[in-house]
């Protein structure tokens, strides 16, 4: 199916997304898409480090008559999402991605697609490796591990990038020119529990799928369900009704990923089979009609299975279940001087409880840090109380804007020129290294956009071809209309 892939246009950025793609190239390990991309900058004979942590740059002179612009820094992240659907048979640790065209879309077959940042990638290296296109001197910035906690950006020392401008193509709106970022944090807790032996038989396993998901930044206003807060709910339901008795949870997978499914042991009295089925089917129709805008294909259903050894105690049960009924999920707070962007946000993302232990993982986001720090420390005291230990970490800072920056007017106006409408020039409320890269290179204007991407982080993950092609040519001209240094 990449095949179909290599003949869209423009053939070159397509064929390095192609190639790249079918490179395994999760969060945390990308010692593979790491080596492929320093081979790439080799084999064009031009300049190519990797740093300590694994973030590789690329320097390219700048072609004839674009001497005296300014350097140019172009900057994507090589990690990326992996997701897919529970009944996809897919390794990512050695499968390539299998794409495919479907009319105006490049989709994959029940995985994340990698658009994400790849698009971004293969138009990076689609320009270094071009003998034709017109661009001052570029320096590209491959980061690692945006995904999971931005350590590549983190890392970036100060002294390796000459340039001023910083042009990072990590937006998925095609009219967006994104200038600044919210900030984020990552809340874990965990803890032990007591398990006793079940009282009772009749056993079930409960499962949530077909939520649509999304990204937990950028989709996070939309209002799609969590598929971690409705199990919640379900089982806190039937606990009261039903004398319910929890053995196992788990739900979601990645922090930046809104859960899509979950499943849950459970033990029910016998002579409660059948009020627990009805509870199912009655609880499956009442979230089906509060999601059916969002989330249609939401599905809640309940199978047998053999009976678990260990449920947990009736203590921790409830304290537990409470704790995440408690916790904040979702909009926190819009920003009150932007119309419709999220200010501070949380997605409970992972959550499992099993064998006597437990662990609950948040991202929380924010474009005000103090705000920021707030959430959590309301996510922490909700699990506090029921016995958990907490821990903060991947914290990084927000991107603030900055509209008057020369840069951000000199896209703008291109745009008008373009497409005779005015760009959405805005804020986002999900994390973009720029923010970080700003801190050791604080003089660099920066600003952020992309083509039409839709469904990131998920399996419904899809990007736009002729957004695509929109694309390339609005990032060709920008660069032709570069300024010259300042003396």
């Amino acid at each position: 199916m990449s095949d179909q892939v290599r003949q869209l246009a423009p053939k070159e950025m397509w064929n390095h997304f192609a190639d790249l793609n079918a490179v395994p190239r999760p969060s945390k390990k990308e010692q593979r898409v790491i080596q492929f991309i320093k081979n790439f900058g080799e084999s064009l004979n031009l300049k190519t480090t990797v740093d300590e942590v694994g973030n590789v740059i690329i320097k390219k002179p700048a072609t004839k008559g674009m001497e005296n612009k300014e350097t140019i820094v172009l900057q994507s992240h090589l990690d990326m999402v992996h997701q897919k659907n529970s009944d996809t048979n897919f390794d990512f640790d050695t499968q390539g991605i299998d794409m495919y065209v479907d009319g105006d879309w490049v989709k994959a077959k029940g995985t994340t697609l990698g658009a994400d940042n790849g698009i971004g990638v293969a138009s990076i290296m689609a320009l270094l490796a071009s003998k034709e296109i017109a661009h001052p001197a570029i320096e590209a910035l491959f980061t690692i591990d945006e995904e999971t906690g931005m350590t590549g950006a983190l890392a970036l020392k100060g002294g390796l990038l000459d340039g001023k401008i910083l042009l990072n193509l990590d937006t998925e709106e095609d009219n967006e020119l994104t200038i600044g970022c919210a900030g984020g944090v990552d809340v874990t807790a965990s803890g032990t529990y007591q398990e006793e032996a079940p009282k009772h038989k009749a056993a079930f396993r409960i499962s949530i799928k077909g939520l649509t998901g999304g990204h937990s930044g950028v989709d996070i206003h939309k209002g799609r369900g969590n598929a971690n807060k409705l199990m919640n709910r379900i089982l806190t339901e039937m606990t009261k009704s039903l004398q319910l008795n929890v053995s196992s949870f788990d739900g979601g997978s990645l922090r930046n990923a809104i859960p899509r499914e979950a499943i849950a042991d459970v033990v029910v009295a016998d002579d409660k089979v059948e009020a627990f089925k009805k509870a199912v089917t009655d609880f499956n129709a009442t979230v089906k009609n509060e999601n059916s805008f969002t989330d249609p294909n939401l599905n809640i259903s309940a199978e047998v299975i053999s009976t678990p050894a260990k449920v947990w105690n009736s203590d921790f049960q409830s304290k537990f279940l409470r704790a995440v009924y408690a916790c904040p999920n979702g909009i926190y707070r819009m920003t009150p001087s932007i119309l419709g962007l999220v200010q501070t946000s949380n997605n409970v993302a992972r959550i499992l409880v099993k064998d006597g232990s437990f662990t609950v993982q948040c991202l929380t986001r924010s474009s005000v840090n103090s705000e920021k720090t707030d959430l959590a420390q309301a996510i922490s005291g909700a699990f506090e109380l029921a016995g958990a230990t907490i821990t903060l970490g991947g914290a990084y800072p927000g991107w603030e804007p900055k509209p008057d920056a020369p840069i951000v007017k000199l896209m703008s106006d291109l745009y008008q020129e373009r497409y005779n409408e005015p760009a959405n020039v805005d804020a986002i409320h999900a994390g973009l290294e720029c923010g970080i890269l700003g801190t050791n290179y604080p003089g660099m204007q920066m600003i952020s956009f992309g083509p039409n991407i839709f469904g990131a982080h998920s399996p419904d993950e899809r990007v736009q071809v002729s957004s695509v092609q929109k694309f390339w040519g609005y990032l060709l001209e920008t660069l032709k209309r570069i300024p010259e240094k300042a003396n």
